[in-house]
């Protein structure tokens, strides 16, 4: 069986890729800093301006304003670190979930964390009737479990148990530190990109203008490299997000096993939620922490879950499990990560 806890080679690797994040997040930042400014020289250009000219004009001021930019950047992951259990429950509108309300929650919870010497994380509830749940936060005091009303209308207890194990292994592999600094990466530049694509989809008629001036093919050019400078940066971001192994699934599975000593029920909750658990109105980055992803087709292929039937399929084969499965397969596991 997969072993979840003591993966020190895991958690390194996870710690390694969160230092990674970040430091990608100030050069795409960079880049993106380039692309606008060079977006926002050819805009304000009479239509005369070379595109040697507007660029060496956008690249010094990039080169200006670097340290403005490298101080918003580290001001945005400080925040990141600092506020992202606020910024989440703003994005997802998740609410505290009162132990009075579900008592049997929080006494699951606490005795998964009593047997591992693990801090208590908070709860939270999403009120949708789409059966998920994800864990988050960067240091202790943040660590949330955020749970779905259809979650806990759809699940039993032992059922109930294994997902929150499945989520404090998560906790205790550091896996949400590295997915929540994928999030600050994701969700800026894809703020940003959206804002610009936008901008240019309105705004195509003062390209139609300047290009029948002369002089205006520079304009031009310099416009198509600022859109490609920031959709490089956009698209590298979502790079980022798509690099995190699938093996973090696997490995918060097992971890439920070696907490509740039952890969059955493990078994039945994925069962129960495979294929329904897309919430509505949540950025796909956050549905990355998310319990389950449903992906299909291509946009598998860079999904960072792997599929219901794989996990189940380990389970199955490495952990005891004997829910029959629905299709016959191996699970394909991805290596270790080196140390």
């Amino acid at each position: 069986m997969l072993q979840a806890f003591g993966l020190y080679t895991h958690i390194q690797a996870n710690r390694r890729r969160s230092a990674l994040l970040i430091v990608g997040l100030f050069l795409l930042f960079y880049l993106m800093s380039l692309g606008l400014a060079l977006l926002l020289r050819a805009l304000l250009d009479d239509g005369t301006g070379t595109f040697e000219a507007l660029f060496q004009s956008a690249l010094w001021g990039c080169l200006w304003f670097s340290p403005f930019i490298t101080g918003l950047v580290a001001l945005w992951v400080w925040c990141g670190f600092r506020f992202n259990d606020f910024l989440l429950s703003l994005t997802t509108g998740s609410k505290p979930l009162a132990r009075r309300s579900s008592p049997r929650l929080y006494n699951l919870l606490e005795n998964l964390c009593i047997s591992r010497g693990m801090t208590v994380p908070k709860l939270r509830v999403l009120e949708t009737e789409t059966p998920n749940a994800f864990a988050s936060g960067t240091r202790p005091e943040q660590y949330t479990v955020t749970v779905t009303r259809g979650l806990l209308d759809l699940l039993d207890e032992r059922e109930l148990e294994a997902v929150l194990a499945h989520e404090l292994t998560h906790i205790r592999n550091e896996d949400v530190r590295t997915m929540m600094v994928a999030v600050l990466v994701v969700g800026v530049m894809s703020f940003i990109g959206e804002i610009v694509y936008r901008g240019l989809r309105d705004g195509t008629s003062l390209l139609d203008d300047s290009s029948d001036s002369k002089g205006g093919g520079g304009k031009v050019i310099a416009v198509i490299v600022a859109a490609v400078f920031i959709f490089i940066a956009w698209w590298l971001s979502l790079v980022v997000r798509f690099s995190l192994s699938r093996r973090r699934e696997y490995l918060a599975d097992a971890g439920a096993v070696e907490l509740t000593k039952n890969p059955d029920a493990m078994i039945s909750a994925l069962r129960k939620i495979e294929g329904k658990g897309e919430l509505k109105g949540v950025p796909s980055a956050v549905m990355e922490l998310c319990l389950d992803n449903p992906r299909s087709g291509f946009a598998d292929l860079f999904a960072t879950h792997p599929s219901i039937e794989d996990r189940i399929a380990a389970l199955v084969r490495y952990a005891g499990g004997n829910a029959p499965l629905a299709k016959a397969q191996t699970p394909t596991i991805p290596e270790a990560p080196a140390a």
